[in-house]
């Protein structure tokens, strides 16, 4: 930032705070990389949510340098910083100003941005030479608009120019929009190096399960139309219907943790479901040579949640129009479909989410220029559907084949060659 704010943000309900899962998405990028790494942490306090949620992503290699915000000083947080032992002094440093920092990898800023749009523009071109070659720039802003003014207007802006993910914090009081912004390219090769990243729209009901967002929303106005029909019928059972349907709906949405295989030579799974053919063909739009395809139909009953089948680079994204075809059947084959592409190691890869009978909705939270580890989410497609991942046929070997049942991030399909 140009300069830290003289006082706490605040909206016009209060003042703004970032709270311990908010914090958590802010460093989600320093948290992922398993590279040694610089960072930089601007407007921190002793008491931030965000400065504890930087030190424990901390790493060996890592060395994260804190600028105080106005209303703290330096001289306190190096205390604070001291009080945490000589394991995290070694990798902190706190300065008293931001031209005293260096450049860094991934960028903090640790209180919600509530300015004008000019202020919230010169806070980030004040960034500018504090930021290495595809560095990761994370801000929050409140996501009621009319909290701030006009900061969320500017964020939006830049996060359509240079965003690589955008997250909306409900549970925060009061609600964030955390983006993270690119403003030069990444290297794909940086993607194997990293761990699939904190995503707040999956729920946590267990330390091994969660619910897509997708489904407590769903599950949520399940349960609103059964308040609805009771209290204008009270004397039906109709509200039984949608009230017991919350349940099966929301489980439709399930996201289970998955073990990611290490071995970087593997191609995982993109989606649960059965191997519906594994065949070599042309497709020019991702060019030249042959493709191997594998594809997968996901029925009613499995996860559907899409995760990258390896670690790579969003280059591309479109969607081709068609129609609602059983996704087990060949027409699927010409359904409305959603096409990621990835830069990798190994030349390009592509996962198509493909619609099928019932399923008219799909969901893709990676934009072009993101960087996704392999086994990470990326999307969902709602009801029955298919996953088809494409991979260049001279570069990997096919593991699975026809019938064979695969789990998403988990599965090895294939192996680079």
């Amino acid at each position: 930032m140009t300069q830290s704010p003289a006082v706490l943000p605040t909206g016009r309900s209060g003042p703004v705070r970032i709270g311990e899962r908010a914090a958590r998405v802010l460093v989600s990028e320093l948290a992922r990389s398993n590279e040694p790494k610089a960072a930089l942490l601007v407007d921190a306090h002793p008491e931030s949510p965000v400065l504890a949620a930087a030190i424990e992503a901390l790493l060996p290699g890592d060395l994260l340098t804190v600028v105080p915000a106005g209303w703290s000083d330096a001289g306190t947080l190096r205390e604070h910083v001291a009080a945490q032992g000589p394991w995290v002094t070694e990798r902190i440093r706190v300065v008293d100003a931001l031209a005293d920092a260096e450049a860094a990898a991934v960028v903090i800023i640790g209180e919600p941005l509530t300015g004008t749009v000019e202020e919230t523009r010169a806070t980030l071109d004040g960034l500018g030479k504090h930021l290495d070659n595809g560095a990761t720039v994370s801000v929050a802003t409140p996501a009621i608009a009319k909290r701030t003014g006009g900061a969320s207007v500017e964020l939006d802006r830049q996060a359509a120019l240079y965003g690589v993910g955008s997250d909306l914090l409900l549970r925060n009081n009061p609600p964030l929009r955390v983006h993270r912004l690119r403003f030069s390219p990444a290297n794909a090769a940086e993607a194997a190096g990293m761990a699939p990243a904190y995503r707040p729209s999956s729920v946590p009901l267990t330390r091994t399960m969660h619910i897509d967002s997708n489904g407590v929303a769903a599950a949520g106005i399940a349960l609103g139309l059964a308040a609805v029909a009771r209290a204008a019928r009270p004397n039906s059972k109709l509200w039984l219907l949608p009230a017991l349907a919350a349940a099966p709906v929301a489980a439709f949405f399930r996201d289970p943790e998955r073990e990611v295989p290490a071995d970087p030579s593997a191609v995982v799974a993109s989606a649960d479901g059965k191997v519906l053919s594994v065949q070599r063909l042309s497709d020019e739009r991702f060019g030249d040579g042959e493709w191997l395809r594998i594809a997968v139909f996901l029925s009613v009953l499995d996860v559907h949640v899409n995760r990258s089948p390896v670690a790579g680079k969003v280059v591309d994204y479109f969607v081709t129009d068609g129609g609602f075809a059983n996704a087990a059947k060949p027409d699927a084959e010409h359904n409305v479909a959603a096409y990621t592409v990835l830069d990798t190691t190994h030349g390009t890869v592509v996962v198509a989410q493909r619609t099928g009978l019932i399923a008219r909705r799909i969901v893709q939270r990676a934009p072009i220029g993101s960087l996704l580890a392999k086994g990470e989410r990326f999307g969902l497609i709602r009801f029955g559907s298919r996953t088809d991942v494409y991979l260049p046929a001279d570069a990997a070997q096919p593991l699975v084949g026809p019938g064979d049942r695969v789990v998403g991030g988990s599965s090895v399909i294939a192996r680079w060659h």
